[in-house]
C-alpha cells in the first residue's frame, strides 16, 4: 500500500502572500466610507466652521466693549506703574509719566 505525505511548498511565503491580499481587501471596503467622508466635510465646511466657532463663544464668549475698555485702561495703568517703579532714579521721567498717566 502507497502512503502519500503531503508536503508544502513554501507555505511561509503562501501566508504572507495570504496576508498581504486580506489587508489590501480590507483597505478597499473601508475605502468608500473615508471618501464619502472627506467629501461630505468639504461640502459642509463652512457649516462646520460655523459650529466650531458656535461651540468657542459657548465656551469662552468674546467681551463687551465696557469690559475691553476697563481691561485696557487697567493694562494702560498696569504699565505706567511698572514704569514709573523702574524709573525711580531719574524725577524728569517720573513727572513725564505722570502727566501722561492724568491725559489717558
Amino acid at each position: 500500500m502507497l502512503r502519500r505525505t503531503i508536503v508544502p511548498i513554501d507555505s511561509k511565503g503562501s501566508e504572507t502572500a495570504m496576508s498581504t491580499y486580506i489587508n489590501i481587501i480590507e483597505f478597499a471596503q473601508y475605502l468608500p466610507l473615508v471618501i464619502l467622508a472627506l467629501a461630505l466635510a468639504v461640502v459642509f465646511k463652512p457649516l462646520l466652521r460655523g459650529i466650531a466657532r458656535a461651540a468657542v463663544l459657548v465656551v469662552k464668549p468674546k467681551l463687551s466693549k465696557e469690559e475691553r475698555l476697563q481691561r485696557r485702561l487697567m493694562r494702560d495703568t498696569m504699565m505706567f506703574k511698572r514704569m514709573l517703579n523702574s524709573m525711580e532714579g531719574s524725577p524728569s521721567h517720573v513727572a513725564e509719566l505722570r502727566a501722561m498717566a492724568c491725559r489717558a
